[in-house]
């Protein structure tokens, strides 16, 4: 049996797998609110607890943690958190554990994904063996490439979210100025992220918003969405806009650095809840407007992946690749 986990800023996935290959098959999973507990270890007990299971009878745990892992272990970005593989593996006598980005997690589903749990954005002409590459817009930002090495997909993990913000228009060289002021540089998680929309929406509402949001709120980007999708507020239009096409510009960023002739997929909480404004052209627009490559990019298949699980799919999936 396999214990997979996926740690993000807001919500963590725990889950129970029976192993496979290919897609691991779920037993149990739960959702719980990151900070709901003090520690991963406490959350991971009260999990095994709930589902009456011991950890001696799991043979490999995988944890993906939004966050740089270094010798097994991840200091999360966006919460207080430390991930360490060692700590879980003493605390609940799990016999090995390892931690994994949570995008090189979200990779590693990527090829266990079925038709039905994508979106196609762009058809493209798929290269058989060619590279892929995963970007994820949620509480953070992350990123992932998938190399085709010597037969099989090799998924890397990435910190791009956390690279410098490049702005392509006077709109978003006002967003560029005003995250400056507010954080001393702006990079790509200040504007494609959760809290990137609330940022942005800062500087497109120099005249106050008509829908009222308070961006204090906790759901003060689902606000701004709903408010952009009812039309109820031309700032939160503009800034709906001006964030789709900056994730469609890193998008294609993101497909020109890993040449992923074999596609490009979104993850991440934010990109189904927005399908409407993905497709409605701004975002490709954006992906392919970076000439000399414009022939390039356009015969990359983009897909948003669909599969609200698919971090917690992929870590079972590596966790499988280890037995």
């Amino acid at each position: 049996m396999i214990l997979a986990g996926d740690v993000g800023g807001t919500k963590t996935l725990l889950g129970l797998f029976e192993a496979d290959p290919v897609r691991p098959r779920p037993i149990v999973a739960r959702s719980f609110g990151t900070l709901d507990y003090e520690t991963l270890e406490a959350m991971i007990a009260a999990f095994l607890s709930g589902a009456s299971v011991d950890a001696s009878t799991i043979g490999v745990t995988c944890i993906g943690a939004a966050g740089p892992v270094i010798d097994n272990a991840a200091e999360l970005t966006a919460v207080p958190w430390r991930v360490d593989g060692a700590r879980i593996s003493r605390a609940t006598g799990a016999a090995r554990v390892v931690v994994i980005n949570d995008l090189q997690a979200m990779a590693q589903a990527v090829p266990a994904l079925q038709e039905s749990e994508l979106h196609v954005l762009q058809r493209g002409s798929p290269v058989p063996g060619g590279n892929m590459a995963v970007i994820a817009a949620g509480t953070g930002l992350g990123e992932a490439l998938i190399h085709h090495v010597d037969g099989r997909y090799v998924p890397a993990a990435s910190e791009g979210g956390h690279a410098d913000f490049a702005a392509r228009t006077e709109r978003e060289i006002a967003v560029v100025r005003d995250l400056t002021k507010r954080y001393g540089r702006a990079d790509v998680e200040h504007v494609v992220s959760g809290r990137g929309l609330i940022n942005v929406h800062r500087v497109t509402h120099a005249g106050g918003c008509a829908a009222a949001v308070d961006l204090e709120d906790p759901h003060a980007a689902a606000a701004i969405t709903a408010a952009a999708f009812d039309r109820r507020c031309p700032g939160c239009v503009e800034a709906l806009d001006l964030f789709v096409e900056a994730y469609g510009a890193q998008a294609g960023n993101l497909a020109l650095r890993s040449v992923a002739t074999g596609g490009v997929f979104i993850g991440g909480g934010i990109a189904p809840k927005i399908l409407p404004a993905l497709t409605s052209g701004a975002f490709m627009r954006a992906f392919r407007a970076k000439p000399p490559l414009e022939n390039l990019l356009a015969s990359m298949p983009v897909h948003v992946i669909l599969n609200d699980n698919a971090g917690l799919l992929g870590a079972a999936v590596f966790a499988a690749s280890l037995r």
